[in-house]
């Protein structure tokens, strides 16, 4: 589950409830931070198991009496008097004291991959570099190859990291926005109700990652930059067209200028990538238009929706229908969940039930293998035990079923994390990389290939391991992954977690063409997450998916066929 997002990082975050997910996310930073100041070892390790222990826990900590939260093996009092004082007051006083006493430079080391908390102490205290620019500096210039524990592999990987964090900063996931995009649009619609008022740019076009958010309205702009301002929003341009303006915390927000007459058309021109625009002007011009629609209807077009506004292809399509695509009420069954047999939240039945409540058909669980000790993976005793349990269960919940499935680490060498005939036991096995990401294409590929060409594979996860805005992927040729999954008849997820949606959207295409199967599922870790569906579907929409091609959009008798084949 998604930790909370504390709203000092981004204004547009909400406070969620502080479940169990984000207090052991806490003391995992406190642990961390200790570290780094080189505070006693004993007590950053017990912070370090407390965390562990926390996000291992089957009862929720916030719905409990403080009694009988001491009482529970491996917190004890003061852990337990720090986990009231965050479910009490969000904070926890000697957390909050060690982010104070460490400056921002090294708070923003900890994301940067190849750094522990060790190196970043000898960083700080030995070398005294205490920001990003100068530890980049220091790289360029050798100084951190040279320094023992590091070598030039971990400099390379720093300065690697140091550029990714670069273009991340100031953008956000699709679902980070989201809350605040629907609330800032209904705030402006209450305080001007005779305007018009709609949302456009990269969140218009369901893109993955958001760099700033953007409207067309008809509001004057005079009275809009004093509206804004008294919400405490700072003026960062007026370009007479367009007022761009910024949070206390950097973000940009963007208000395009329209008018009635011509308010349809900034909305295309706003909600179009530049390929797109500049096709259709090339095609069939661009007049003022009070609608979308019109501008259609004058071209003699089918309506062409903004989030499939990126090719320039999508234009010449005679036959373009966008109605057929994919939408989130299609989904039948859920694949690729995890229970609190590996590292989901929730029971097998907790999950169940929960999904009988929502109509859906049938649950394929698919916790982690054992090579993934960090997540409990199964052992395979624990294997059987699981099945047995699956088994009584589906004799209780029929008609709804529970499939037996696996997300299987790839291991280095290309194999699979258990023999042929324990993954012949599942009825579904999901092969996904988790460890040693760092790779070159070569190795990726060959890693890659080897669970595609497993007879025992029928869906592929998260192909490339990225995490949005925290990790990049791993190069791989995406046609010539695709084209072998087409010929050893393996699906290819997109991965629904918001900060993963991956596969990638833009490679959809070429995955239909070549007759690929794919499945939008939610890589859920708890009952919340089973929501993850949604963004999955949307990044599946831009890609032109539709249900036919998704596999957890096939009832439960059709996938027991596709399972059969």
């Amino acid at each position: 589950m998604e930790a909370c997002i504390p709203t000092s990082e981004i204004p547009l975050s909400y406070l969620r409830c502080m479940d169990n997910y984000a207090i052991a996310e806490q003391f995992s930073l406190l642990a961390k931070l200790m570290d780094i100041h080189g505070e006693n070892a004993f007590k950053s390790k017990s912070y370090a198991s407390a965390a562990f222990t926390i996000e291992k826990l089957k009862v929720d900590l916030s719905a409990i009496e403080p009694k009988q939260l001491f009482a529970i093996k491996g917190i004890g009092e003061s852990v337990g008097q720090k986990i009231v004082q965050l479910l009490q007051t969000g904070e926890m006083d000697v957390l909050k004291e060690l982010i104070q006493q460490t400056p921002a430079g090294v708070l923003e080391m900890m994301n940067i991959k190849g750094l522990g908390p060790k190196k970043i102490n000898t960083l700080w205290k030995d070398l005294h570099i205490s920001t990003i620019e100068a530890l980049e500096a220091a790289c360029a210039s050798n100084n951190i190859a040279t320094q023992k524990g590091f070598g030039v592999k971990t400099q390379e990987k720093i300065l690697g990291s140091i550029n990714f964090i670069k273009e991340s900063k100031g953008k956000f996931l699709y679902a980070q926005t989201e809350a605040f995009m629907e609330a800032f649009t209904l705030k402006l619609k209450e305080a001007f109700p005779a305007a018009q008022v709609e949302p456009t740019g990269a969140y218009r076009r369901q893109l993955e990652v958001i760099d700033q958010l953007e409207w067309v309205v008809t509001i004057d702009k005079d009275e809009l930059r004093s509206h804004l301002q008294r919400m405490g929003l700072r003026l960062q341009e007026d370009t007479g067209t367009k007022l761009v303006m910024q949070t206390e915390e950097g973000f940009v927000l963007s208000f395009h200028q329209a008018t009635n007459d011509n308010f349809g058309t900034i909305l295309f021109q706003t909600s179009s990538s530049t390929e797109f625009l500049e096709a259709w002007q090339a095609a069939h011009g661009l007049d003022a238009q009070a609608s979308e629609t019109t501008i259609f209807e004058a071209s003699q077009k089918p309506f062409i929706p903004a989030y499939l506004r990126e090719r320039k292809s999508i234009i010449e399509q005679t036959n373009f229908d966008a109605s057929g695509l994919l939408q989130t009420s299609q989904i039948k069954g859920l694949i690729h969940s995890h229970s609190n047999w590996s590292d989901g939240a929730h029971t097998l039945e907790e999950m169940a039930h929960e999904l009988i409540r929502r109509g859906f058909e049938y649950l394929v669980i698919s916790d982690h293998s054992k090579a993934a000790f960090y997540a409990n993976g199964l052992s395979e005793e624990r294997i059987k035990q699981q099945h047995k349990l699956i088994d009584d269960l589906n004799k209780q919940l029929a008609p709804f079923r529970i499939f037996k499935s696996i997300e299987c680490d790839i291991l280095a060498d290309g194999t699979m994390d258990y023999s042929d005939e324990v993954l012949a036991s599942f009825d579904l096995v999901i092969a996904s990389i988790h460890s040693n990401l760092d790779m070159e294409e070569d190795k990726a590929m060959q890693r890659l290939m080897g669970a595609i060409t497993n007879p025992h594979v029928h869906i592929m996860g998260h192909l490339t391991g990225r995490r949005l805005l925290r990790r990049p992927s791993y190069p791989i040729d995406h046609k010539a992954i695709i084209d072998a999954c087409a010929a050893h008849h393996v699906a290819i997820e997109i991965n629904a977690a918001p900060e993963r949606l991956d596969m990638d959207w833009r490679w959809i295409a070429y995955a239909l063409e070549k007759g690929v199967l794919l499945s939008v599922n939610p890589d859920a870790h708890s009952l919340d997450d089973f929501a993850n569906i949604k963004y999955g579907v949307l990044v599946a929409q831009k890609g032109g998916l539709t249900a036919a091609n998704n596999i957890s959009s096939f009832s439960r008798a059709k996938f027991e066929a596709w399972l059969g084949k």
